[in-house]
């Protein structure tokens, strides 16, 4: 582990008052802050998050669908919104990285990055970055990447203006997992549809049990009002690539996944957002990880075929900083 981890300022508190909710709502990047330090400490177990092989696949499997194979393994790479780590750590372990570097808006979810990192044994660094001002040296990486971080910067061009900066002359970027126009708009419906329901029918006595207590949903309704300021942006596949060029890149495609995957998985979120941990069982989550999985399948096989990118809900991007593009 880098001695950098020094850098770190030290959390604030990880539960948000509702005053300090409502102030967010005229700061997008303290809203990040503290819905992202909220949510450090419990973000891996919200999204079934891992670093085995289930997770590594699926990192590697995106990373490749945009990026192809070639240049493998990366000397050095940064994540950009890293989160707990997720991406980057998980394209580590699959070979694709092999010296990291992880930043986030968030205190809370750099000091988790860093320590799933030293559990896993892996050669990361990390600073609290801000995405527009990253505090690294022009041409620094060999690769940057980010999974759902581009819909969180309030100016995104100016974010991947940064990113070609840091990057090394013919070095890349990758940032996957940002939401759609339209996907995003059948997810919150779906979502919203979904927790009105359970929310509703587990109130009735027979199925009482299966209500999480009203300060646990109540928080969690903190969390969502606050995750409503922090999700800025949607994004045209197409209009994306726009901006990428429009920043300087280089050799830029944009690739989208997930429709029937998104449709079945945002209801499942939902719903186990809102009832007890003890309910769900091993026997359920095992059924909605092999449902998702035919589900993508059907979706890379088949529907990607048939149907306009648009309309699936994830959209990843990458691009290159031009070889003469040496910052003097």
């Amino acid at each position: 582990m880098s001695d950098a981890t020094e850098r770190l300022d030290p959390a604030p508190n990880p539960h948000a008052s509702a005053d300090e909710v409502q102030a967010a709502y005229a700061d997008p990047k303290l809203a990040n802050v503290l819905y992202h330090d909220w949510e450090a400490g419990t973000y891996d177990e919200k999204w079934s998050i891992s670093y085995d092989e289930r997770c590594i696949e699926y990192a590697t499997d995106v990373f490749t669908a945009v990026a192809g194979e070639e240049d493998r393994p990366y000397p050095t790479a940064m994540e950009l919104g890293s989160g707990t780590g997720f991406f980057l750590l998980n394209l580590m372990q699959g070979g694709v990285i092999k010296k990291g570097s992880v930043t986030d808006l968030s205190p809370g979810m750099v000091e988790v990055a860093l320590r799933n990192a030293e559990a896993l044994g892996l050669d990361v660094d990390g600073r609290v970055a801000d995405a527009e001002r990253i505090p690294y040296e022009d041409n620094s990486f060999d690769l940057v990447v980010g999974h759902a971080v581009l819909h969180h910067i309030p100016d995104v061009e100016a974010s991947l203006r940064e990113v070609l900066r840091v990057l090394k002359p013919g070095g890349r970027f990758v940032f996957a997992g940002e939401p759609t126009k339209i996907g995003d708009l059948y997810a919150r419906k779906l979502g919203q549809l979904t927790w009105w329901v359970t929310t509703n029918l587990t109130k009735l006595p027979a199925l009482s049990g299966w209500r999480r207590p009203q300060a646990e949903l109540d928080e969690s309704s903190r969390a969502a009002a606050l995750e409503a300021v922090v999700d800025l942006h949607t994004f045209d596949p197409s209009e994306l690539e726009r901006t990428a060029r429009s920043a300087g890149a280089a050799d830029v495609r944009a690739v989208t996944d997930e429709f029937s995957a998104a449709l079945a998985g945002w209801p499942i979120r939902t719903f186990e957002a809102a009832v007890p941990d003890e309910k769900l069982t091993l026997k359920w989550r095992l059924f909605a990880y092999k449902l998702w999985l035919r589900l993508s399948a059907v979706d890379k096989k088949l529907l990607s075929k048939v149907l306009p990118r648009e309309l699936f809900y994830n959209v990843m991007i990458t691009g290159t900083k031009p070889p003469e593009s040496v910052e003097s």
